[in-house]
């Protein structure tokens, strides 16, 4: 009788890293976390500054609060979001390290890649 041994369960050990990283895997997202990187803004400042609909700002900053990476603090009747922790900051500077290190082939690749990214979001849309 052969017994199997345990494989470790990487999905459950690094479950919470992946949530993480699809957290911040839209581009919005990142633009958001961008801006606030430099100061909290309500979502009317973000409105503008990324050229969005409220409604496409709002959904993306609920998202990150949700995964706990922006908070909002409320003045007056308004909301200003921030960043939670400056530990994001850390991560930020290190993909662009990778990305500058890796050159174009992350934005080559078949499955996450620039290309593959706009024909997503086409299926998606329906086109």
């Amino acid at each position: 009788m052969t017994t199997k041994t345990a494989e470790p369960d990487h999905r459950a050990e690094l479950g919470g890293a992946a949530a993480l990283f699809h957290g911040l895997a839209d581009p919005t997202r990142l633009a958001v976390v961008r801006r606030l990187a430099d100061g909290e803004a309500r979502i009317v400042d973000l409105t503008a500054q990324l050229g969005l609909a409220q409604s496409t700002v709002s959904a993306h900053v609920a998202c990150l609060r949700d995964c706990g990476l922006v908070q909002g603090r409320p003045e007056a009747r308004q909301m200003f979001y921030s960043l939670t922790r400056p530990e994001l900051l850390d991560l930020l500077l290190a993909a662009e390290a990778l990305l500058a290190a890796t050159g174009s082939k992350v934005s080559l690749c078949r499955r996450y890649g620039t290309d593959a990214m706009g024909d997503a979001r086409a299926e998606a849309a329906g086109e």
